[in-house]
Formats: structure tokens, C-alpha cells, sequence
């Protein structure tokens, strides 16, 4: 019998040694801190692995990395009629992660679109619940009530929703002209109110400065002559005050009246 040579039998060793390695690299995998792999031998589910290495068998396992940071989903503008039959529209944005990667895997198909459409479907329901004044002023309530609804409807996938912001209300043009007379309507209102109280506090004050004056004519006479002082800075004025005009009238019309007395005879 002819035995094999030296050189068939490197040629052996290298095969073996080439199919080996292609078997081991096949055999390595390796994910990320943040990332974990649902493997699956033979169509049954085995677990997550991760992170790090780790080993699965070629062509019976195969697995799903699966990502476990939070996503920003941004959900598209809905047209929603509020509670007051107000149409507006909004968009929002979901934060959610992957708490159970083989329920994320196993129990929903594509855990990304359910969420986003899930948050589009929730938006329009509970905002529909609201009038547009909460909608404005009551944005936080709003917000931590759409997490609560969204997380509880997603635990069952294995997904957290962390937080849902409302980005932006888009109100009609007509609405936001009402709204823009109201906010004129009620300024004015407010400062028609503040000059009347001003002209009250000013009445009440000059009313006790008259009574304090009828007590002390002194400080009326003062007053006075305080206010002839300022008027005297402005130098192109004359001005004629009932103390220096009084004698001087009385004596006229003394005379004016003993003229015009009947003569005795």
C-alpha cells in the first residue's frame, strides 16, 4: 500500500487548520456595553448574552443584537380636535429603551415602529380629552400623563418610555387672532384699573392735605409761597396772586359804590 507523503499530510493539516479557523470566527461574537445578544439554537430561544464575547455554534445558532440606549422618536404632526372643538396641531417626542431585550425580541416584531405608532395613536386620544386652554398652560401634566399611559401599555414588550414631551402646538390663524385681542382686551383692562386706583390714592391723599391745610392756614400760606418760587423760575410769566390783588380791589369798589350813591338833599 502506498502511504501518503509528507507533503499530503501538511496539506491535511492546513485544511483542517484553515476550516477550524473558519469554524472558530464564525463561533466569536462579540457586542458592545450597551448592546445584548438574543440567541436562538435551532429556533428556540437560549437567552441574552452580553457584553463582551461570546460563543454560539455556526449554522444551528443565529442571534439578534439588540440596543439598550435610550431612542428619540419623533412623532410626526397630528391634527387633533380638543375637548372646546378646537382644531390644533401637535408633535411630540417619545424617549424609550429596551428593558428586556428577549421579550423586545420575542413578543413584538419591530419594537420601534409599534412605539412610535402606539405614541401617535395615545397623543391623539388623551389630547382629544383636553380643552385647548390646558393644552397650552397644562403642557407638563399632560406630558407626565401620556408617559404613564405609554409605559404601562409597552411594559408587556419589555420597553421603558422614559419621558414624552409635547414640542410644539400649531393653533389656526383665526385662533390666534381671538387670542391676540384677549391678551389686548385684558392689558387694557389691566391699566384702566391701575390708573383709577392711582387717582383714587391721589383723591384720598389730596383730600387729607386739604383738611390738614383748613388746620393750619400757616402751612397753606407756605405752600404757597413755595409754589410762586417754582412758578418764578420760568421768567416770561407774570403772575398775579389773590393777596396782592384783594386790597387793591376792595379799595375800587368802595369807590365804585360811594359813587354811584344818591345824593341826599
Amino acid at each position: 500500500m502506498a502511504e501518503a507523503g509528507p507533503s499530503g499530510l501538511t496539506l491535511e493539516i492546513l485544511f483542517l487548520a484553515f476550516i477550524a479557523l473558519i469554524f472558530l470566527s464564525m463561533s466569536i461574537k462579540i457586542v458592545k456595553e450597551y448592546e445584548r445578544a438574543v440567541i436562538f439554537r435551532l429556533g428556540r430561544l437560549l437567552g441574552a448574552k452580553g457584553p463582551g464575547i461570546f460563543f454560539i455554534i455556526p449554522f444551528i445558532d443565529n442571534f439578534v443584537k439588540v440596543d439598550l440606549r435610550i431612542v428619540t422618536a419623533d412623532v410626526p404632526e397630528q391634527r387633533i380636535i380638543t375637548k372646546d372643538n378646537v382644531t390644533v396641531g401637535v408633535d411630540a417626542v417619545v424617549y424609550y429603551k429596551v428593558m428586556d431585550p428577549e421579550k423586545a425580541v420575542t413578543v413584538i416584531s419591530n419594537y420601534h415602529y409599534a412605539v412610535l405608532m402606539l405614541a401617535q395613536t395615545t397623543l391623539r386620544d388623551i389630547l382629544g380629552q383636553v380643552e385647548l386652554d390646558d393644552l397650552l398652560t397644562k403642557r407638563e401634566e399632560i406630558n407626565k400623563r401620556l408617559q404613564e399611559i405609554l409605559d404601562t401599555l409597552t411594559d408587556p414588550w419589555g420597553i421603558k418610555v422614559t419621558a414624552v414631551t409635547i414640542k410644539e402646538v400649531k393653533l389656526p390663524e383665526s385662533m390666534l387672532r381671538a387670542m391676540a385681542k384677549q391678551a389686548e382686551a385684558e392689558r387694557w383692562r389691566r391699566a384702566r384699573i391701575i390708573e383709577a386706583e392711582g387717582e383714587r390714592q391721589a383723591a384720598k391723599i389730596m383730600a387729607e392735605a386739604a383738611e390738614f391745610y383748613e388746620r393750619h392756614p400757616a402751612a397753606m400760606r407756605l405752600r404757597e409761597l413755595q409754589t410762586l418760587v417754582e412758578i418764578a423760575k420760568e421768567k416770561n410769566l407774570i403772575v398775579v396772586t389773590p393777596h396782592t390783588t384783594t386790597p387793591h380791589g376792595d379799595i375800587v369798589a368802595i369807590a365804585k359804590g360811594l359813587s354811584q350813591l344818591p345824593e341826599k338833599g
